[in-house]
């Protein structure tokens, strides 16, 4: 028979979430359980096994629910390490992996990227937020490496296009005829930081770059 049942302490929002999930809490559980032992009938009572089974089956699941909040107050606490970090490197100038690119109206933004090999032309496509491309330019040879394209923020009529953010893709050609492979990076000054979904990403002007695609900071 049994004469005591000890229970394990929840917390609150692991509580809350039983409740939501299920319909009742491990309190509640408990209540009907020993409700169950005061009622049972003394003549045909019930099995024991199965109860103690019940109990620890409740207890599993109840555990299951601290390990949760546990591990969301871990992740809640990670993203805001990670925005501490991410606000200290407001002001500063970073490259990231990307080919966005923040025109501001006025300043001419650099467009970097790395050739595998030396290139003898390569084509740069800059375009808006649809996708429609805006400006096209082919520059000379360049050697492997990283290099700069300074685009003057005008499109294909010369006109200055409006503030935003663009995208860019590169496509270089070697003196054999073959493509080059290209890397493209977006760069600039960290202005802020914006959570997106939880996680800390700089904003750069009106392009947003996620922590993880940081590659320099200078």
């Amino acid at each position: 028979m049994v004469s005591s049942v000890t229970s394990t302490t929840s917390t609150p929002s692991a509580q809350t979430s039983m409740q939501k999930d299920m319909g009742l809490t491990s309190t509640d559980f408990l209540n009907m359980f020993v409700a169950q032992l005061k009622n049972q009938d003394p003549t045909s009572p019930q099995d024991p096994s199965q109860m103690l089974s019940q109990l620890a089956q409740m207890t599993q699941v109840e555990q299951a629910y601290d390990t949760n909040t546990n591990l969301q107050s871990l992740l809640t606490g990670q993203n805001t390490a990670s925005g501490l970090n991410a606000a200290s490197l407001v002001g500063t100038t970073v490259t990231a992996n990307g080919n966005s690119v923040s025109f501001d109206g006025t300043s001419s933004p650099s467009l970097e990227y790395n050739l595998a090999g030396a290139s003898t032309s390569s084509n740069i496509t800059i375009s808006d937020a649809s996708g429609a491309t805006v400006k096209t330019a082919t520059v000379g040879a360049q050697s492997a490496g990283n290099n700069t394209y300074t685009w003057d923020g005008t499109n294909n009529s010369g006109t200055k296009v409006s503030s935003g953010a663009y995208t860019f893709a590169v496509t270089s050609t070697s003196a054999t005829g073959s493509a080059v492979t290209t890397t493209t990076y977006t760069t600039g000054v960290v202005d802020g930081v914006a959570m997106v979904s939880g996680t800390p990403n700089l904003t750069i002007g009106s392009v947003s770059v996620a922590l993880s695609d940081i590659l320099n900071v200078n």
